[in-house]
């Protein structure tokens, strides 16, 4: 199947289940203006199919400049790799003012939210079943599957590991968004000029809707994509 550039229509893993016995915190970005660098950083889990099985790939992206902060690779879909995820990007490039999750069970964890709250930041969620609350990320993996995994059919992590690197590596320095007023992300995070995104309540508590930055030749219709964001 692989060969012929075949893929099972079996789902994959669940990379967002919730734990019965852990806070769920509430989703707080609906009808925000987000105007700077580290107002708001959003996380998620996806998995990457492998010729012997799966891995599980965890990133934390800048909302208003769409830059990669960090990323992680694990086997398993235990806290500890987004834990490590998340002190690597704070210890880089500080703390946000709000971090937004799915509710997955990684990230209602104590270990995951105590590096949160003990470092002052609000936490948000997104409701469940809504992959549109963190589109920026569920975005992100669209763009990495079609440009890197799809395409160069890692086989073996190590492999996929020294892809991922240098994706991203390309994707905050040169790739150019049309997004961001073709400038880079990295560009955009240093400079705080040509980002930003604003999260409207469109439709009551149905919908979130459009980024607004003057620079952005295309507004996209972001609920407009929910079919072709899942992973």
């Amino acid at each position: 199947m692989q060969t012929l550039g075949l893929a099972s229509m079996a789902p994959g893993p669940n990379t967002s289940k919730p734990h019965p016995q852990h806070k769920i915190y509430p989703y707080l970005l609906r009808g925000i203006d987000i105007i700077r660098p580290n107002q708001v950083w959003s996380t998620d889990i996806t998995y990457i199919r492998l010729p012997r099985g799966f891995v599980y790939l965890v990133a934390i992206i800048d909302w208003y400049s769409r830059k990669i902060l960090s990323w992680r690779l694990s086997n398993t879909m235990g806290a500890g790799f987004c834990v490590d995820c998340l002190e690597e990007a704070i210890k880089a490039y500080g703390t946000p003012e709000i971090f937004n999750s799915d509710q997955g069970s990684q990230f209602t964890s104590d270990a995951f939210t105590g590096v949160l709250l003990n470092s002052g930041i609000t936490i948000s969620m997104d409701g469940r079943g809504r992959a549109l609350d963190n589109i920026f990320v569920e975005r992100l993996w669209r763009t990495v599957k079609y440009e890197e995994v799809y395409l160069k059919q890692h086989d073996s992590v190590q492999s996929l590991l020294m892809g991922l690197t240098d994706y991203f590596m390309f994707y905050n320095e040169e790739r150019r968004h049309q997004s961001l007023g073709y400038e880079t992300p990295s560009v955009v995070y240093q400079t705080a000029r040509g980002g930003g995104v604003m999260i409207v309540d469109k439709y009551g508590a149905a919908e979130i809707s459009v980024p607004v930055s003057k620079n952005w030749d295309s507004a996209i219709q972001l609920e407009c994509e929910q079919a072709s964001i899942l992973n």
